[in-house]
């Protein structure tokens, strides 16, 4: 950040003029009666308004808008972002196509005891979100099969439902290939493995907790494995992708190693699957992700106009005043948790969120001394508990409406996120043993 330039509060005003389009139209299309309210007005469009807004503020101050919002634009990290996006979209696509969710989902509850049938539901769906990085897709491939058991089991939907999405919560939050990981590693600088060690210590005891107390919400009848004639090996391109991603190997080459494996197994092993389908797939994916790229683009553009107008040095004089001068590493990192709640509860979304809130919680955690993999971390996790259970958010709607329940009787009953929840503030108020080594990292090896 340039300290020369001189705070303005009057900077933010583009950023909140976007929330307030979103988050009104969310609130006016919700008060319609339209079950998805807040996915009427899309972001990229939402955001025009505010562009045009922080591109006059520039040129009041003597700033060219069109160079500067060319600039954040066309930054190194969010093109390599948007490209990572677009390749973990042609992976998700094809490797469902090809029948691989099936076969994880046949393998997972195949063979489990009637008493296992939650926690397994919870764990089935963590791996497949785990495995495509997308929470809705999960909840899409999962619920339906999940109401299936939970009739025949004779399970109360809402608690099955709530298993289902904090499964699918809690792999997308650790998934390599999530939107919301690619967001929050590339805007705060750390390695994809880093921010996975550090999420992953706090989402595991959660994760063991909601497992524990689902084992004993009661017995279940006898239940039928699902059918399903897709070949196990069909897995084996998701366990090689995260291998890669733990291993260290570039993200960007994870990925397309991913997609080149998926297509493999798809010709081979896959039912008519062919070149000609493998190549629409990946268009197809592409396409899945054109709103978030186009997103993060236009999120670039804007970040750089707040920040040369002076909005994220005035950010950081409050965040001072607020800390009343203390540098301490709790007050920074309930800062970052804050500012991820915040910014997911007004724009149900937790990509959008952690975009929108990335710059400044790089300089929160610069000034707290966190590490960039612990501001990462938090971003992720705390968008993601919000996320989770918000009744007006797209995977609760999305599972709402898959089984003709309330949003509001699932939202309670997705235990995973409110444990997750207690086990991050625990975190944040331990005593930090050490601050996570920053090193100077490339731009290609930040992912």
């Amino acid at each position: 950040m340039n300290d020369a330039v001189r705070p303005s509060a009057l900077a933010l005003t583009p950023l909140l003029l976007f929330l307030a389009l979103f988050f009104g139209a969310g609130m006016y299309f919700t008060a319609q009666g339209e079950p998805m309210g807040f996915y009427q007005l899309r972001a990229p469009v939402a955001i025009l308004p505010a562009l045009a807004l922080g591109a006059w503020l520039a040129w009041r101050r003597g700033v060219r808008p069109v160079d500067t919002l060319l600039a954040g634009m066309g930054h190194a990290n969010v093109m390599l972002m948007c490209l990572v996006f677009l390749l973990a979209g042609a992976f998700a696509t094809v490797s469902k196509a090809i029948g691989a969710v099936d076969a994880v989902v046949a393998i997972g509850l195949g063979s489990l005891p009637p008493a296992l049938i939650l926690p397994g539901l919870f764990l089935v769906a963590s791996f497949v979100a785990l495995a495509i990085g997308t929470s809705m897709g999960t909840i899409a491939a999962v619920v339906p099969i999940a109401l299936g058991v939970s009739d025949a089991a004779g399970l109360d939907a809402g608690l099955v439902l709530g298993a289902v999405v904090g499964g699918a919560m809690f792999g997308d939050n650790l998934s390599v290939i999530s939107d919301t990981t690619i967001a929050a590693t590339r805007s705060q600088g750390c390695r994809m493995r880093d921010k996975f060690r550090e999420n992953f210590k706090i989402a595991l005891p959660a994760a063991i907790a909601t497992v524990a107390l689902m084992a004993m919400m009661g017995d279940t009848a006898p239940v039928a494995p699902p059918d399903s004639d897709a070949s196990g090996w069909l897995v084996l391109p998701y366990v090689i992708v995260l291998g890669l991603a733990l291993a260290g190997l570039d993200v960007v080459l994870v990925l397309s190693i991913g997609l080149a494996l998926s297509g493999l197994f798809g010709l081979f092993l896959g039912d008519g699957y062919d070149a000609v389908a493998f190549a629409g797939d990946i268009y197809a994916g592409f396409e899945s992700m054109v709103e978030i790229t186009l997103l993060s683009i236009m999120i670039g553009g804007l970040a750089e106009l707040i920040r040369v107008t002076g909005g994220l040095a005035w950010l950081a004089q409050v965040i001072a005043r607020f800390a009343r001068g203390h540098t301490g590493r709790r007050s920074g990192e309930a800062s970052i948790a804050a500012l991820a709640v915040g910014a997911d509860a007004l724009t149900a979304n937790n990509t959008v969120a952690i975009l929108v809130t990335g710059s400044l919680a790089k300089d929160i955690a610069e000034r707290h001394d966190i590490s960039p993999r612990r501001s990462a971390s938090l971003l992720d996790i705390f968008s993601c508990v919000t996320q989770g259970v918000l009744p007006y958010g797209a995977q609760i709607l999305l599972a709402a409406s898959l089984a003709g329940l309330s949003p509001l009787a699932i939202a309670g009953k997705v235990y995973y996120c409110w444990l997750l929840a207690a086990a991050a503030v625990v975190f944040i108020l331990l005593p930090s043993r050490h601050r996570g080594g920053v090193v100077a990292e490339s731009p290609a090896s930040r992912t």
